[in-house]
């Protein structure tokens, strides 16, 4: 349960802090006090949507915290825990601040969360209902939510969801694959065609170099002889020209004079050595240019050869790639794509088989989800038929109706089961059952509404239930009804309730009252007891103006509810 909520400069309220009791705490005060602000202020905290708007005039942040008594909630601890969330002796306290920026920041026991994280731990130990929720019973949708909740199948239900999805998930990927079948047959043969020209190539990467050198050799063969006899004439003479000059011979002079100056310096041996060295080097290049030139032969066979191979290479570098590496790498990637095409039948044969056993395990899901809302829907028309005699409506009748759901085409069911239920009810005890959205008014739905909480709720303990506006459209006996129940309720949970009405505000056990103080901006709440407690459910039994006679009344409705 809360414990304490306090909220600083949210709305028009500077600074409050209130003291919740267990069982039922009412708020009351004149229409536009800020009541409503309080239920702002908690559904901030459960993780509602952080609206700047809601940052008072008082600051550049609004705070909303509460201290929470979580001594019987021990999911709840097991979550904190998980989470690694310490939570102390004293009560767990949570916090939410608001910027005017925009930026909100919550704490849970001192450690910042994601504000998410707020709706993932209060969800289904905090619920705050409104007049909104109550026409929400209009929509059908909201009614399968609400009997599966009653009938303890919430993971019942997700699971028939989850298994649906998948179903849906490997239908939609099938169609995918089926649709595609002609698309992909021709993207099969186009990418199997541009594979296999890459591989009849046999490409080596550095190859084309080594081609294009000897393409070059065969295209200039006769020049090549040409040069390299040249320069081995100029190396070591032409047998056809004896007379004339070259380097060997030239080189062999200089060898003799210098071997004649050793003779006379021997200082001068190292470069005698190096000149011999030279002409020893000089007679073998020219020895091996003699060599090469009459190794060099024309071939037009294989110049032509050369020449197709690096026409094919050009070919598929303008197609694939501007190197070799760049082809060999383009056909890697189209061979993989083409190992993925071919294993799309498998694929397909993959997922009908996977498909048959999801459907079967929908199928079961949903079969058991049928058989639970069977007995739920049982349960809850009977609950639902007491809570609505206990609230003055004695001959209402209140049904569930399993009404069949078509399944999509080639599914078991839907994501919610076979069926759709709906709530059916009559206010009079005559004729038949109607859908609940063509015949209550707006009191009768109030009370259904208050109804349908206490018999979903009735199984359950610990939580704080809020209610805004559940005295809608009613007074006299039913008001009377309504806080009679609210107080049942608030047996089995702490339960907060905004009302107009003293017969509903008699019933509680802490009583706040909300106005504005002579600061138009400013709002006070205020816990009442005793004489001014008194003179709140007068003033709100007989107006402004509180007599002796109004006060009579609101005693008189203070004692028979303490009794009741």
């Amino acid at each position: 349960m809360i414990e304490t909520l306090r909220i600083e400069n949210f709305a028009i309220v500077d600074r409050v802090e209130l003291e919740f009791g267990p069982g039922l705490n009412v708020l009351t005060g004149e229409t536009g006090a800020g009541k409503s602000i309080v239920l702002g202020a908690l559904t901030l905290l459960a993780g509602g949507r952080a609206d700047p708007a809601n940052v008072g005039r008082h600051g550049d942040e609004a705070a909303v915290e509460a201290i929470f008594r979580t001594d019987h909630l021990a999911e709840l601890g097991a979550d904190l825990e998980a989470r690694g969330i310490a939570v102390d002796a004293s009560g767990l306290v949570v916090r939410r601040t608001l910027a005017q920026q925009g930026r909100s920041r919550a704490r849970v026991g001192g450690q910042l969360v994601p504000a998410a994280l707020l709706s993932e731990l209060f969800h289904g130990r905090i619920e705050i209902s409104s007049q909104h929720d109550s026409q929400a019973l209009l929509r059908t949708e909201t009614h399968s939510q609400l009997l599966d909740r009653a009938g303890g199948l919430s993971k019942l239900r997700a699971a028939v969801a989850d298994h649906y999805a998948r179903l849906r998930a490997l239908a939609e990927e099938l169609a995918t694959l089926r649709a595609a079948d002609r698309d992909r047959e021709r993207r099969r043969d186009f990418l199997r065609f541009q594979v296999d020209e890459i591989d009849a190539a046999a490409l080596e990467s550095g190859a084309v170099a080594e081609l294009r050198a000897e393409r070059s050799r065969l295209a200039n063969s006769e020049r090549l002889r040409e040069l390299a006899a040249s320069a081995q004439s100029l190396l070591a003479g032409d047998l056809d020209a004896d007379d004339a000059p070259n380097a060997g011979d030239l080189l062999a002079d200089a060898v003799r004079r210098l071997e004649s100056l050793v003779e006379l310096d021997p200082g001068l041996e190292a470069l005698l050595a190096r000149v011999q060295s030279a002409y020893e080097e000089v007679r073998d290049v020219a020895g091996d240019l003699e060599r090469y030139a009459a190794a060099i032969e024309a071939d037009p066979a294989r110049l032509a050869a050369a020449d197709q191979r690096l026409a094919q290479i050009e070919t598929l570098q303008r197609k694939y790639g501007g190197s070799v590496d760049e082809i060999l790498a383009f056909r890697d990637a189209a061979a993989r794509e083409l190992d993925a095409l071919e294993g799309a039948d498998e694929r397909a044969a993959q997922i009908a088989a996977e498909s048959t056993r999801r459907a079967d395990e929908l199928s079961d899901a949903a079969a058991k989800l049928s058989a639970g809302r069977v007995k739920a829907a049982s349960q809850v028309a009977r609950r639902v038929q007491q809570a609505l005699r206990e609230l003055a409506m004695p001959q209402a009748r209140f049904g569930v109706e399993l009404a069949p759901s078509p399944a999509p085409a080639g599914m078991p069911c839907g994501p919610a089961g076979h069926e759709a239920p709906e709530f059916r009810f009559s206010a009079n005890g005559t004729g038949d059952l109607l859908p609940l959205r063509k015949v209550a008014s707006g009191g009768e739905l109030s009370r259904a509404f208050l109804a349908i909480k206490s018999a979903i709720r009735e199984a359950d303990a610990g939580m704080v239930l809020v209610f805004d506006e559940v005295d809608a459209g009613i007074g006299g006996a039913a008001a009377d009804r309504v806080g009679h129940s609210l107080a049942d309720l608030a047996t089995r949970h702490q339960v907060l309730c905004i009302t107009h009405l003293p017969q509903i505000a008699a019933y509680a056990s802490t009583h706040f009252r909300v106005r504005k103080t002579d600061r138009p901006t400013h709002v006070s709440v205020t816990k009442v007891d005793g004489r001014e407690r008194v003179d709140e459910i007068a003033r709100m039994a007989g107006g402004e103006e509180v007599g002796e006679a109004t006060r009579r009344h609101a005693r008189e409705l203070l004692r028979t509810r303490s009794n009741a």
